[in-house]
């Protein structure tokens, strides 16, 4: 494992700066949208802030209101190819993988660039554990271009598979590509790797990256609530707490919400941990009603273990694993199915 090296480091703009920016992009588009004043570009352009914005901040309403603003898109502008592809972004989102395969094609025979596409395909074929045909798209865009994109494109693809020495090669060559200001491509990207690494076991190197994400993003939700699943790991419960409560606080995102109350369960805080796990447990059916292919699986993780219901989570892992055919969904679906036959 290698990790950020002073001096070699992309140069990027304050990631505090930086936010307050999208946030003031954002406001002055959706005036725009509220006067009835955007220009198709300004559409897609405002779908992908959002969807931005959630990433970071772990904000589910973000993403729904980018997923509406994308069918509204369509329907005002049906024979626009840049409409259908920026459907297909957040019905992928949304894992509604089907329908967003559709989409591109439609955008292909509106006459929208090959490349584009065939990255948004990849990026399907991937979360549907598809791996040789995303594979054989990412290796191609690499080839053909190989940009900050493509390259760690194919680098987040390989850690997925397991190719931790080759995912490493590529991590840092994408890195030397990074020719932007903005720190969020750069955040992400080291929020990924860190990924890698926990999925490896090697909890110092996932810290090394998590850590180097937050400090350019300080309000990265994703990498500072995978830092405190590290610290809890590591023994480091109070730590851990410390860090998730104000995300639990400030996120609709019920993972922060259900780490904290399996994390104050252990140390014995029993009746704030009920709290937050009613709270998880009301969120998460809230969103498996609304989006089920998007959150079986964080779902079924939850009932496996905070929730202590072996048997929903058993019948919502077999719901994720028909979705989808990852690594990720057999292991939980394995998990699920043992605990269901033993209670």
């Amino acid at each position: 494992m290698i990790g950020p090296v002073n001096g070699c480091e992309p140069v990027t703009t304050s990631g505090v700066i930086a936010l307050l920016n999208l946030q003031g992009q954002i406001d002055g588009l959706e005036s725009q949208a509220t006067a009835g004043r955007l220009t198709a570009g300004q559409w897609a352009n405002l779908i992908d802030l959002l969807t931005l914005r959630g990433q970071v901040l772990g904000c589910i309403a973000d993403a729904e209101r980018a997923a509406a603003l994308a069918e509204q898109f369509v329907y005002d502008t049906p024979t626009d190819g840049l409409a259908f592809l920026a459907r297909a972004r957040m019905r992928a989102a949304f894992h509604r993988f089907a329908a967003a395969l559709a989409d591109l094609d439609t955008a292909e025979r509106l006459g929208w660039e090959r490349a584009v596409l065939d990255a948004e395909r990849a990026a399907i074929f991937q979360a549907l554990g598809r791996y040789d045909e995303a594979l054989a798209l990412r290796r191609d865009a690499a080839k053909r271009r190989p940009d900050f994109a493509t390259v760690n494109a194919l680098a987040v693809l390989e850690a997925e598979r397991g190719q931790v020495a080759e995912a490493e090669r590529l991590f840092n060559a994408g890195r030397q590509c990074y020719q932007g200001v903005s720190p969020f491509p750069v955040a992400m990207l080291d929020f990924q790797r860190g990924l890698m690494w926990l999925a490896q076991g090697d909890l110092t190197a996932a810290c090394v990256w998590f850590d180097a994400a937050q400090r350019r993003l300080p309000a990265y939700a994703p990498a500072l609530g995978h830092l405190a699943e590290v610290e809890a790991a590591l023994g480091e419960r109070e730590a851990a707490i410390t860090r998730l409560r104000p995300l639990a606080m400030s996120s609709d995102d019920p993972d922060y919400a259900a780490h904290l109350a399996g994390l104050l369960n252990e140390i014995g805080q029993a009746q704030e941990s009920r709290q937050w796990r009613a709270r998880a447990a009301a969120r998460y059916d809230e969103l498996m009603a609304r989006h089920p292919a998007a959150f079986a699986d964080h779902a079924a993780e939850f009932w496996l273990t905070t929730g202590g219901d072996a048997k929903k989570a058993f019948q919502l892992a077999q719901q994720n694993l028909e979705f989808r055919q990852t690594p990720r969904a057999y292991t939980l679906f394995n998990q699920a199915s043992l605990a269901s036959a033993n209670n």
